[in-house]
């Protein structure tokens, strides 16, 4: 019989314990898979192996899930943190299954974050070749010309690298501070901030607003909400859509 998954990962997939919760259940006799008492590093497959818990059978089929998160500044985009920072798991404590952040948006940063247990999916969002565009709402200061917007479009130097070509255009101005629509084709990390960074300018505020065709719309901070079964297909049709093969680092805005 074909094993594919370890028993410790397929409990805490299940929603049952965390991974290390898991395996000392295991190790406590805890854990029995076709009615034999498991081991630690034995695995599973989990299409065909009966797996019980104190007795109580668990269900291996996990339902996928798919949300979108409003991010606020001031969360780190972890599920955990041994800083004790906040995290944007708290925002999601009572989702039963255990999923995790697609990609990542740093501290300071705000706006959409999709989070999934589909693997698939978060591959499809992130693989290199596969990038979906993302478009960003942000406040720089004190001022920028139409040089500075023609470098962010045609790409910036950083760390010997060129960024590549991205969409902008000036959505405000006023003395001080102008808003900017951003829409990068990669993600390298942290790239908004270096490029401005680059050019002199200081990022106020940055936010996240779109995830290829889908927007963040009126979801407000901290507040997340499930994406339609008609958004995870449009979502993956904009990955395959924007295959490219240059390798990208996953994005980390």
């Amino acid at each position: 019989m074909a094993k594919d998954v370890r028993l410790q990962k397929m409990l805490a997939d299940c929603g049952v314990a965390s991974r290390r919760k898991a395996e000392e259940m295991i190790a406590a006799g805890q854990v029995k898979v076709n009615g034999a008492v498991a081991k630690i590093g034995d695995k599973v497959d989990v299409k065909k192996d009966k797996v019980s818990v104190n007795g109580k059978t668990i269900v291996t089929k996990v339902r996928n899930v798919y949300l979108m998160l409003h991010k606020p500044r001031g969360y780190i985009t972890t599920m955990s943190d041994e800083m004790d920072r906040r995290c944007v798991a708290e925002l999601v404590s009572e989702i039963p299954e255990r999923i995790y952040p697609v990609g990542r948006l740093d501290r300071d940063s705000e706006g959409m974050l999709l989070m999934t247990n589909d693997g698939g999916f978060a591959n499809a969002m992130t693989h290199p070749s596969m990038h979906v565009p993302k478009t960003y709402r942000v406040t720089v200061r004190p001022a920028i010309t139409d040089e500075q917007l023609t470098q962010i479009a045609m790409g910036i130097v950083i760390d010997g690298q060129k960024t590549a070509p991205a969409t902008v255009r000036v959505i405000s101005q006023e003395p001080g501070r102008v808003v900017l629509e951003i829409v990068l084709y990669e993600g390298r990390n942290r790239q908004i901030r270096n490029m401005c960074e680059a050019l002199g300018l200081e990022v106020a505020r940055l936010k996240r607003i779109a995830v290829g065709p889908i927007k963040l719309g009126m979801l407000q901070p901290g507040d997340y909400r499930r994406l339609t079964g008609e958004e995870v297909k449009k979502l993956l049709a904009a990955a395959k859509a924007n295959r490219k093969g240059q390798p990208i680092r996953e994005e980390d805005e």
